[in-house]
């Protein structure tokens, strides 16, 4: 049997940190990414109960990434966005900063820095199924960038809704409109990050129907880390696995193989219980299996999304039973002729050649 104490090469690993597996790492293929603030369960209910605070969902392992939903509308009061976090913060229950529509949620800043520490990323999601998210010019777009960056990321303003606390990327959640004008958004956006000390994530939600109407061009345009499919509501749902001519998860892998990051990671996106979606719920042994089958053919495969975080908690910790159902798998890095591929897991490193494909 192995021991910890008898290994003079695991324990100098150990001090350095390099098995510290729980902090987020976009090139494993295990991560669960689950949405927060928009208390969709408590939507259902009289009461309006069903969403905790923040950093109540960081107390263990379970979830990699939150992103927060939602910023709504590009272009609010005093030309800033506006944004709406349901029952954990809102203008109507919290007030908003001067001159602004934007909620003064700055008692959430220790959340997200003890979500942070304990190794989440916290990401801020903008659109949702309604909103204003559109651009009419470059320029637009690109003053776009410059507020989000100022006023979540790593600039500065004097109007921040979470204070001090600086969130770890963008997630473009668009589903009205189209992503005319979005390249030069997120263009801008990586001008800023690209010269930070920190790393940010970019991420979409499109729904599994290819191509999105809503963020297909932008898919197209410029580099994403990874895209949470929503495989719900659609024809190509989770409810459609197995059968070749509506469960597209093959598409979206050639298109992560042919698009501008041959790295991003594509996730299976999926309810978290049955009245988080109309349909594409399955249960977690079932998406459990599903995701096992997805990793073993495709090196695209990044883990699990999950719509939201209050209904997970609601059905069972539905977060905790998938993320135990999919199981530990390895994490691809493929080069870009496709020539090479490294895999690991918790377990091994290993380093093989191949043909392209």
């Amino acid at each position: 049997m192995f021991s910890l104490a008898r290994s003079k090469i695991f324990l100098p690993l150990l001090a350095a940190g390099f098995l510290h597996a729980h902090a987020f790492d976009n090139s494993r293929s295990d991560n669960l990414v689950v949405y927060y603030g928009q208390n969709s369960y408590g939507a259902t209910q009289s009461t309006r109960a069903g969403q905790s605070s923040l950093s109540a969902y960081c107390q263990d392992d379970t979830i990699n990434a939150i992103p927060i939903a939602f910023v709504h509308d590009f272009f609010s009061t005093g030309g800033l966005p506006a944004l709406d976090m349901s029952s954990t913060c809102s203008v109507s229950s919290n007030g908003a900063l001067p001159g602004t529509a934007l909620p003064n949620c700055q008692f959430l800043a220790d959340d997200i820095q003890t979500c942070q520490r304990k190794g989440k990323i916290i990401t801020l999601s903008l659109g949702g199924a309604t909103g204003s998210t559109s651009f009419n010019s470059d320029s637009q777009a690109v003053q776009f960038a410059d507020t989000i960056w100022n006023v979540f990321l790593g600039g500065s303003s004097s109007t921040r809704p979470f204070g001090t606390a600086v969130l770890d990327g963008i997630d473009l959640d668009i589903e009205t409109g189209d992503s005319t004008h979005y390249a030069a958004f997120v263009n801008r956006l990586r001008s800023h990050t690209g010269k930070a000390n920190k790393k940010y994530h970019l991420t979409a939600a499109p729904q599994c129907v290819y191509p999105d109407a809503h963020v297909g061009t932008v898919l197209d345009a410029v580099p994403f880390d990874a895209v949470y499919v929503q495989f719900y509501n659609n024809w190509c749902g989770l409810q459609n696995y197995g059968n070749n001519n509506a469960w597209n998860y093959d598409t979206w892998d050639r298109w992560a193989k042919n698009s501008a990051n041959k790295n991003v990671k594509i996730y299976i996106g999926a309810p978290a219980s049955p009245t988080a979606a109309g349909s594409g719920y399955v249960d977690a042994a079932t998406l459990g299996r599903i995701a096992k089958e997805t990793r073993s053919k495709y090196s695209s495969f990044g883990g699990v999304m999950l719509w939201d975080a209050s209904q997970a908690y609601a059905n069972g910790r539905f977060d905790k039973q998938i993320k135990t159902a999919m199981g530990t798998g390895p994490y691809f890095r493929r080069s870009v002729d496709n020539s090479t591929i490294e895999a690991r897991s918790d377990r091994f490193t290993k380093i093989a050649s191949r043909d392209s494909s």
